[in-house]
């Protein structure tokens, strides 16, 4: 009969209801952990293991069971995008392990298209951020002297530590990047995903 939907229509309709609410889902998930890892970095200077690592397998496990073993390899693939990414920052002791973790475990729940562009909003809140701590800790012209330093050391030295500027280096001034992951993350997730 006309104007009635046929069991196939009802069908698509609600596997495309059903991918939103997934859609949605992801980007809330990613937006918790990544709020979680904030408050404890700001909070002890560090992100936990027994946040990362759980975050990774429900990443690779809410992904597989949505798409199958496609989303499964996704997830995998964004978690070695992601959280390889900022590994090359851990060899070079610019950034610490549980931020490298957290980066894999949001790249294993958003996959490899989201890990781009969480990635890119990530970097722009770290931007600000390392603006506003450099403003507030009073180290504008040492920080930016250290900047400029770093870049000529890599340029010339490649993927080694800077003798000085470092994390082992007790007078660095730490910054929770914890908060830069929740900035990017909350972004992606609200402008992508929980506004429509």
């Amino acid at each position: 009969m006309p104007g009635r939907s046929t069991h196939a229509e009802r069908r698509r309709f609600l596997d495309l209801n059903n991918m939103m609410n997934s859609a949605q889902f992801i980007a809330a998930l990613a937006a918790a952990v990544a709020v979680s890892a904030a408050v404890s970095d700001a909070k002890q200077g560090r992100i936990p293991n027994r946040l990362t690592y759980p975050a990774m397998l429900a990443g690779l496990g809410l992904q597989g069971a949505l798409h199958g073993w496609r989303g499964l390899l996704l997830s995998a693939g964004g978690g070695l995008l992601f959280g390889g990414l900022f590994m090359l920052f851990y060899l070079v002791r610019a950034m610490g392990a549980g931020d490298v973790k957290l980066a894999a475990a949001l790249g294993c729940i958003i996959g490899p298209a989201g890990s781009w562009q969480v990635m890119f909003a990530t970097a722009v809140a770290g931007g600000a951020l390392a603006i506003i701590v450099m403003v507030v800790s009073g180290r504008i012209v040492e920080t930016l002297r250290n900047t400029l330093w770093v870049v000529a050391f890599h340029a010339q030295h490649g993927l080694q530590t800077h003798p000085v500027v470092n994390l082992d280096n007790p007078g660095s001034v730490r910054m929770p990047y914890g908060l830069a992951f929740a900035a990017g993350t909350l972004y992606w997730a609200v402008s992508s995903h929980l506004w429509r």
